[in-house]
């Protein structure tokens, strides 16, 4: 996590950067204004007038230090001016602005604000991932600023300089203290801050891959079974145009309602692509609409035979369409892989679970019967959604069977 924070910086590696959006201070970068643009002028420039401004006061209450010169001023703007460049190169900001910070120590200039912009470019480094950097400057300017005011004052300004007392030391080491502490608190809360939109972003991945997996699957349902209807007929119609052409018609009229239930049934699962909390135009298909499913093969030249076993309970919506796509994908499987003519659909209720069994005696007809095909993927999916499993294989008598076990959690009633 360190690591890739770290790469949030622009700028040369040894600088604790990256490479440049665009071009400095050129027009352009990413937004179509030049990189000087974003730097953080206002913050800086807000410091800087404070530090000049606080060091003048302060000054006045320290007439045994150096009067404030040019080089003063110079070393006083240099901090906010270096902080321009704390987001962009957050190692060279924090040592320079040490540097400069030091060596205004060295002058024997008045103790003031300037070691606000020593903090601010102490936390810039820390929560953009430098931590060691930010260490090291601030530790250097510590021992710095006791080696000045303890050992080396004697051969530095101001003239005269009995050294500094070591009781205030216990306050600096304090300050210095709470500016690592606070950046440390704020890189870690920074990290937490990217982690959790790091997983908001992988979970919102996940449920955009989940829909577009669930309108695949209902889509794949719903074509599979209204085109092998359709093509079973097609081939009816064809082959009886000439010498049966009443029958030909039944084919067609067979075409023309199969297909404006897939139509349908394509329009509902498109309906949920619209905005979120729109409610659906028709209900979704469930197990009471077996007997219309039944209708559809026996269009397509498929017996189908229904049995209930146990007590009826309503099911949840969910445990309903699944139910009901699994039997409807089984009687797909047996019109286009099946050499048999028939199927029995068997529904038990037991307790807790709905147990659904659809059998055809066979012969499998193609290679693809062995349920190999996204038909059998979708529905070990279905289950496995809602908890369930499936079971499917050829018979020991040649026939083909799929058993699916559903969880069963009825739905409650006002």
């Amino acid at each position: 996590m360190e690591e890739r924070i770290r790469r949030v910086g622009f700028g040369p590696p040894w600088l604790g950067g990256g490479p440049l959006p665009g071009g400095y201070g050129t027009g352009d970068g990413p937004d179509g204004r030049g990189t000087l643009w974003r730097l953080p002028w206002f913050t800086s420039v807000l410091l800087a007038v404070f530090v000049m401004v606080g060091t003048g006061f302060a000054a006045k209450g320290q007439p045994d230090r150096e009067p404030l010169d040019a080089f003063a001023r110079v070393l006083l703007i240099a901090g906010p001016a270096l902080l321009l460049l704390r987001h962009r190169y957050p190692v060279f900001c924090v040592f320079g602005v040490a540097l400069s910070a030091l060596l205004y120590l060295g002058a024997g200039y008045p103790y003031g604000p300037i070691f606000l912009t020593v903090a601010v470019a102490c936390f810039a480094a820390i929560v953009s991932g430098h931590r060691t950097a930010a260490w090291w400057a601030i530790g250097l300017l510590w021992v710095g600023h006791l080696l000045v005011g303890h050992l080396l004052y004697p051969y530095l300004p101001p003239s005269g300089d009995a050294g500094a007392a070591w009781g205030p030391e216990v306050g600096v080491a304090a300050w210095v203290v709470a500016v690592l502490l606070i950046s440390e608190l704020a890189r870690v809360r920074r990290e937490q801050w990217i982690h959790d939109r790091a997983e908001r972003a992988a979970a919102e991945a996940r449920r955009a891959d989940e829909e577009r997996l669930r309108i695949a699957r209902e889509l794949h349902d719903v074509l599979a079974h209204s085109i092998s209807v359709i093509n079973v007929q097609a081939g009816v119609g064809l082959a009886l145009l000439d010498s049966d052409p009443e029958q030909a018609r039944t084919a067609l009229t067979t075409i023309k309602a199969a297909s404006k239930e897939a139509l349908g049934e394509v329009r509902q699962v498109l309906d949920t692509l619209r905005t979120s909390g729109d409610a659906p135009r028709a209900p979704a298909p469930g197990l009471d609409r077996l007997p219309e499913l039944v209708e559809q093969a026996a269009g397509a030249g498929l017996s189908v035979e229904l049995e209930d076993e146990g007590e009826r309970v309503a099911l949840s919506p969910g445990a309903d369409l699944a139910a009901f796509r699994i039997v409807q994908e089984a009687l797909t499987n047996v019109v286009r892989h099946s050499g048999s003519r028939t199927a029995h659909v068997q529904l038990g209720y037991g307790a807790d679970v709905l147990t659904l069994r659809i059998d055809d005696a066979g012969p499998a007809t193609g290679d693809e019967a062995g349920g190999s095909g996204n038909g059998l993927v979708g529905m070990r999916e279905r289950a496995a959604a809602l908890g369930g499993t499936i079971e499917a294989g050829p018979r020991p008598d040649g026939g083909f069977r799929v058993r699916a076990s559903l969880p069963l959690k009825p739905k409650e009633t006002p």
